[in-house]
């Protein structure tokens, strides 16, 4: 996505990247970049929570308008918990139960099954 934003501003397209993968997106460079300290996934906000999602918009919106300069980031003053204790388990394998992670990777497998088969089948059984 950044790659794409800093073409599309090569040829005279002003861009906002919204993530929440600050290292990632500010070593790429992106002109203008609101940073969500949320899990990856959630730029847009939380889920199910059409305030904080109006607010990052509205930051985005304004990031547009008003970065003073290349390279511009704001960090959205919105928090995923008052506790950051969630960035040690969020996605920690570490942190997961031997029964936990074989649950998720079945369910992966199962995921990447029915993917597979929506991918294998004829592109006009994929359109009805």
């Amino acid at each position: 996505m950044s790659l794409a934003a800093r073409h599309l501003e090569e040829n005279g397209i002003a861009t906002v990247v919204m993530s929440c993968a600050k290292d990632i997106v500010e070593f790429v460079g992106v002109p203008r970049f609101l940073f969500s300290d949320f899990p990856l996934g959630n730029a847009a906000g939380r889920p199910n929570d059409p305030q904080s999602q109006a607010l990052t918009i509205e930051l985005a919106l304004r990031l547009l308008e008003a970065a003073p300069a290349a390279r511009t980031t704001v960090q959205s003053p919105l928090r995923w918990s008052e506790d950051p204790s969630w960035k040690l388990d969020y996605s920690n394998i570490e942190r997961l139960s031997p029964e936990e992670i074989r649950r998720r990777r079945e369910e992966f497998d199962r995921q990447k099954a029915v993917a597979s088969d929506i991918r294998d089948q004829p592109s006009a059984a994929r359109s009805d």
